[in-house]
């Protein structure tokens, strides 16, 4: 295996070629579709979220946002598999078998018949997707370390925010010509074609000599090694927090826009904006964090993330509720968190290169 970009986190890059064959833009053009199958499984039903309701006779509204939360739950709980799985057997070999699932779980969502139903195989689909997740992460970090990697993940996040940007209007215009089922099937279809692109063209990055011992022991021993490292469990859990965040508005995004500002036509224009401001952040970040440092550009966009919060509820709070505000200023929050996502990433993941999937 090539040895990663950058062996220091505060210290700039050797030029290497970490992935003979592939270019940088073919990499994290591959990668980004790979993370982005989680993004395009959220994004792309939103706006069915309130004809799945209907149609699986769901009581509650609120009980749609489930669709969002059980699928995040099987998200985050496989990858705690998954990784140490590719590290003892490979990326290629799991990531193949993850994407084979998440075409399949797809397209059982298609056939579900129950709001109960839909739920499972939501929660297998998420399961399904945890597995690209944690493999991409991986595999960046076989290759490349401290402000390399951050660099790449911030190119890597640039792209994979394009999804958000489209794939709520796609799932809209799947709409027009099918029911809520068609925007399931969009998600079986985009992981197809990355299945088929990661297996010709992605190498393997985790050679046999690298493998670890799947062994329970083994394992938790990479677990302690994880949870122990001060650097790693810090940035572990504001990663967190952050997440928490965008997520907490993404599944609530829909009743949002419809229901406090009457803007059901337009959503996709407004939760699009918010998303570009994401996407130009991660793009800018990219540009900075070589001469910057990642701890330096993070750290002070959290001040920003949580300053500009207080701002949003306070202006949604004591004053009337203003669509154009309220993106406005949404758009602010996000932007400061395309300054903290792959930098946070990048220093959590830097002490593990040999258990890079368990890390991830």
């Amino acid at each position: 295996m090539t040895a990663p970009v950058s062996a220091s986190p505060d210290k700039a890059p050797e030029v290497t070629s970490p992935h003979p064959g592939m270019s940088v833009a073919e990499f994290v053009a591959l990668t980004a579709g790979l993370m982005a199958l989680n993004a395009l499984a959220i994004d792309v039903m939103l706006p069915a979220m309130s004809e799945i309701g209907a149609a699986l006779s769901v009581a509650q509204a609120n009980d749609v946002q489930q669709i969002v939360v059980v699928y995040m739950w099987g998200f985050g709980i496989s990858q705690l598999v998954i990784g140490p799985l590719s590290d003892r057997f490979g990326r290629k070999r799991v990531l193949a078998i993850s994407l084979f699932a998440y075409v399949a779980f797809a397209l059982a969502c298609t056939l579900s018949a129950s709001f109960a139903g839909l739920l499972a195989w939501r929660f297998l689909l998420g399961m399904a997707a945890g597995g690209t997740r944690v493999i991409t992460i991986s595999i960046v970090r076989d290759l490349y370390a401290g402000r390399a990697m951050a660099r790449i993940m911030s190119l890597v996040m640039t792209v994979f925010m394009v999804v958000p940007i489209l794939a709520p209007g796609i799932g809209q215009i799947v709409l027009f010509f099918a029911p809520w089922q068609g925007t399931f099937a969009i998600l079986a279809i985009g992981g197809l074609v990355m299945m088929v692109w990661s297996l010709f063209r992605l190498p393997e990055t985790r050679p046999p000599e690298d493998c670890t011992s799947i062994e329970p022991r083994a394992i938790f021993s990479a677990y302690g090694r994880v949870l122990t490292n001060r650097v790693s469990f810090g940035y572990m859990l504001g990663s967190g927090v952050i997440f928490g965040a965008l997520f907490g508005f993404i599944a609530a995004a829909e009743q949002i826009f419809t229901e406090v500002f009457d803007a059901e036509t337009s959503f996709v224009i407004w939760f699009a904006l918010v998303a570009a401001a994401l996407s130009a952040a991660n793009f800018t970040n990219a540009g900075l964090v070589e001469r910057f440092g990642m701890r330096r550009i993070s750290h002070l966009a959290i001040i920003g993330f949580t300053a500009s919060s207080v701002v949003l509820y306070l202006a949604m709070t004591l004053f009337e509720p203003n669509l154009f505000v309220f993106v406005g200023l949404f758009a602010v929050v996000f932007a400061f968190f395309g300054f903290i996502g792959p930098n946070f990433n990048a220093l959590a993941m830097e002490p593990h290169g040999q258990i890079a999937g368990t890390a991830s």
